[in-house]
């Protein structure tokens, strides 16, 4: 069975059609479909288990889908491989437990995979350890074989036009996923969600509808999901009534899928404004199979016609924000967004990498409450130019072969011996889970090749089993699988209490607090 068939079974998410090309360095990235860049690395899979008498040891940095992925699969494919995951937080998951939306809860069946994997007698789980910060990446290769950097996008991407970083009700998209998933950096977010009955959300990815969809939906709907208490209670109290979502392309390039959009104009008693039929192309039944079926979707349209609906929202294309602008009686706080519009550019304006072109023409959204939403973005960690890593802060990734080998700035892209990387922070964040696992494991072929082909690897050493001390004696304190486990144990005690599956811990303090 392929790999790509096994991913069905660990993470229940199909496989999407990724929207950008990526690049690196003068090196192209999987363009157009995620089945092409599946047929170009499914090619390298090896099925056999790397038999050798030397002992591996790898440091895993992050506790996501990235990184446990790769961990399983190298766990499956070097013989007596041990793993030592390194994560800033006491509890494991990343991605699954702060940026999945919380009434998509199919989305998280992959973790029951994870915790598989940490189960194991060759796997460390090491949580509240910042590597970086507690313990330098320079201590971690004197005890490792390989170090695998899978920790994703901690950032996201600025606008950067006047007002984003003066005015209040600006909000990035990513914290207010955060604020509202209770990822203990966001918590103290408080966004003021009942100043106006308008909101404007920039950007069309799948990240800008779960926010559409969150601020539509009725509260009462999300009570028995695992949001936390603090944002039901903030949501109660919202008035927005009426939802832009804004993006300066067409359709026919927008980022989100079919699901997310099904999903907003199913909500009960709230309307979707019509799109310009002109945006459609005019042959969009011989289109392929899954742009197809989104044209179809937008221009049929909400089944709540505007007469009877409580609600609306609208997708609103061709237009790139310019300014954030205050008020004569409201200086500090935003009243309005400025836009210029655009035009379609080339031989094919509804082709998905059609450019766009500014026009002269403007419009203003009167709005006291705005999100962005127009991608996320890794950071480097501390100590990387140390080791010879040379982050590409402008891109958001770590440079690479495309199959996870981490090159060096200083010797013509040569690769360093046992660093590697997986996920967001090697191509860039885009995909869905099941991409990132098809990533994962297409780096985890590549370290067990280069060690089954004896290519050069770190000394290696005993791993956490010495790191362990150098901790303590630093007085910080680790968290264990089975720690988060007992953490795990008493959020689903509070969520029963609730009628819910969980209420999430919103601070390192409350989750440290159950060990104690």
């Amino acid at each position: 069975m392929s790999n790509t068939c096994r991913a069905v079974g660990i993470c229940k998410q199909g496989l999407k059609t990724f929207t950008s090309t990526f690049t690196l360095g003068r090196q192209k990235l999987f363009p157009g479909t995620i089945a092409e860049y599946n047929s170009r690395i499914s090619r390298r899979h090896i099925s056999h288990v790397v038999k050798d008498q030397r002992p591996f040891r790898m440091a895993v940095l992050g506790s996501g889908p990235a990184g446990f992925y790769t961990a399983y699969k190298v766990m499956s494919s070097i013989e007596n491989a041990i793993v030592d995951m390194y994560e800033y937080l006491p509890v494991p998951f990343g991605l699954v437990r702060f940026g999945v939306a919380p009434d998509h809860p199919e989305v998280k069946n992959c973790q029951d995979k994870f915790e598989e994997v940490a189960l194991s007698p060759r796997f460390n789980f090491v949580g509240n350890i910042d590597v970086g910060k507690d313990l330098s990446l320079n201590s971690l290769t004197k005890h490792y074989n390989a170090i695998l950097f899978a920790y994703g996008a901690s950032r996201d991407r600025k606008l950067g036009i006047p007002g984003e970083k003066d005015l209040k009700g600006i909000y990035s998209a990513r914290d207010f996923v955060g604020w509202y998933n209770g990822l203990p950096e966001h918590a103290a977010l408080a966004p003021d969600l009942g100043s106006g009955d308008e909101a404007v959300i920039i950007g069309q990815g799948n990240v800008a509808l779960d926010v559409a969809r969150t601020l539509l939906s009725d509260v009462d709907s999300l009570r028995k999901t695992d949001m936390t208490d603090y944002a039901l209670t903030a949501l109660s109290k919202k008035r927005v009534r009426r939802v832009h979502v804004v993006g300066r392309r067409g359709p026919m390039q927008a980022s989100f899928t079919i699901k997310e959009v099904r999903e907003l104009l199913s909500l009960p008693s709230v309307s979707f404004e019509p799109i310009d039929p002109a945006l459609f192309p005019p042959n969009a039944a011989k289109l392929p199979r899954t742009p197809k079926r989104l044209m179809q979707l937008l221009s049929k349209g909400s089944p709540t016609p505007a007469s009877q609906a409580e609600k609306a929202w609208s997708l609103d294309f061709l237009l790139s924000p310019i300014s954030f602008n205050s008020s004569d009686t409201a200086p500090k706080s935003l009243s309005s967004i400025a836009f210029v519009k655009n035009a379609l550019q080339g031989p094919n304006v509804f082709d998905s990498s059609a450019k766009v072109l500014s026009t002269s023409s403007e419009s203003i959204y009167a709005t006291s409450l705005a999100f962005r939403s127009i991608g996320y973005k890794s950071e480097a960690i501390n100590g990387m130019e140390n080791l010879g890593i040379k982050f590409d802060d402008s891109r958001g990734i770590i440079p690479n072969d495309y199959h996870g080998r981490i090159t060096s700035f200083s010797k013509d892209d040569e690769t360093i011996p046992g660093m590697y990387c997986s996920g967001w922070v090697k191509r860039g964040p885009a995909g869905v889970i099941a991409n990132t696992m098809e990533d994962a494991f297409d780096t985890a072929e590549t370290i067990a090749k280069d060690w089954e082909s004896k290519r050069p690897f770190m000394s290696g050493g005993q791993g956490w089993d010495v790191l362990k001390e150098e901790v303590e004696r630093k007085g910080l304190r680790s968290v264990s699988w089975s720690d988060w486990q007992k953490i795990d144990v008493v959020e689903r005690e509070r969520g029963k209490e609730k009628g819910k599956e969980r209420e999430k811990f919103a601070s390192v303090h409350e989750m440290l607090g159950v060990l104690d």
